[in-house]
């Protein structure tokens, strides 16, 4: 069964992690309308867009009956309303992180979408990430034993931070830092309590670019970090069991090569070539030491989760639990100045 699916949105969210996804899946999805506010008229002639409707009228999307899915690609401070609008009139809707501002905005979407019958879902395209899987393959075949502490990074070497103003929904922490809470919160679930250190490190006019969560979990800590001012490698993951521990170096390759214009369906296109390395002891005492195979990322599997949900009534790929203790982690880390520490209600 095919799927009609708009677009509200064409800049760089669209073009580079939406839609080169979405056109490797001709089977099941058809783009048929794309709106933005400033039109391009340039950038829509590209042969990959020809059949697709593009427009100035949102009506066109909104008054639309055969689109069911429409996905948002805008600016953080309007996903709310957009989406708002979409589930008012009939749409299911995906919406690009971060999924709102505040976390009333968010139990609110999920209320009307319930009401309803829709399905309105966050774009956690990280969850399949190839080094996050494989950390996750590690952490499930539970050779690690009792896990002590896992660590994750978004690291760059970018000193130069011209003057970018914007409020918190614009710095590194929602933009980056949702990503590595959504992984943590999909592994352990709800933190028991937050520790937050947010800073703005290159530039003072801007939003924060620096941050260091660590989540607790009982005897677990979970630990997340970005910094623009990492010259030197550094592991992407780093778990630590009571029976070993899991180390994989480099990202996944799959940002890189759309940056480079390596599009979906390209010959090892999303292959991690870097696989991480597991040590630990075994039942017997030994100590054994292997290569774990990162496997290949793909964003699309949104797409693939969301119409499982639509079509096939399957659950949705993140559950409500998981987007609202995502959000109010993001959302409380503003309620105070940082550093600090907080209990989650």
């Amino acid at each position: 069964m095919m799927i009609n699916s708009a677009f509200i949105g064409f800049g760089k969210s669209a073009t580079r992690y939406h839609l080169p996804y979405v056109f490797q899946r001709r089977d099941t999805f058809r783009v048929k309308t794309i709106f933005d506010v400033v039109r391009r008229p340039a950038l829509e002639a590209g042969s990959e867009y020809q059949g697709v409707h593009f427009t100035g009228n949102l009506n066109d999307i909104l008054l639309d009956e055969s689109i069911t899915l429409v996905t948002l690609c805008t600016p953080p401070e309007t996903h709310y309303e957009y989406a708002r609008k979409c589930l008012e009139h009939g749409k299911n809707v995906i919406v690009e992180k971060p999924f709102t501002r505040t976390l009333d905005e968010a139990e609110a979407l999920f209320t009307l979408a319930t009401e309803k019958g829709l399905t309105v879902t966050p774009f956690q395209n990280r969850r399949f990430d190839s080094c996050f899987l494989a950390a996750k393959k590690v952490i499930n075949s539970g050779v690690l034993g009792k896990l002590v502490e896992f660590e994750s990074h978004f690291d760059y070497f970018r000193p130069d931070a011209p003057d970018a103003p914007g409020d918190f929904t614009h710095g590194a922490f929602y933009g980056l830092g949702v990503h590595l809470i959504d992984q943590v919160v999909s592994l352990f679930g709800r933190p028991e309590f937050v520790h937050y250190d947010i800073r703005s490190v290159r530039n003072k006019n801007n939003p924060d670019d620096t941050f260091e969560l660590q989540l607790y979990y009982g005897d677990i800590k979970a630990i997340v970090k970005c910094s623009h001012l990492v010259m030197q490698p550094y592991p992407k993951f780093i778990v630590h069991g009571e029976n070993g521990s899991f180390i994989k170096m480099s990202v996944d390759p799959q940002e890189t090569s759309l940056k480079a214009g390596e599009m979906p369906g390209s010959q090892n296109f999303g292959k991690d070539p870097e696989r991480g390395v597991l040590k630990y002891q075994n039942v017997q005492g030994e100590m054994i030491t292997e290569k774990v195979d990162a496997g290949t990322g793909d964003y699309g599997r949104v797409y693939d989760a969301v119409y499982d949900t639509l079509i096939h009534k399957k659950p949705a790929y993140v559950p409500h639990q998981d987007v609202m203790t995502t959000m109010e982690i993001l959302h409380r880390a503003f309620e105070q100045p940082s550093p600090a520490q907080i209990k989650l209600r």
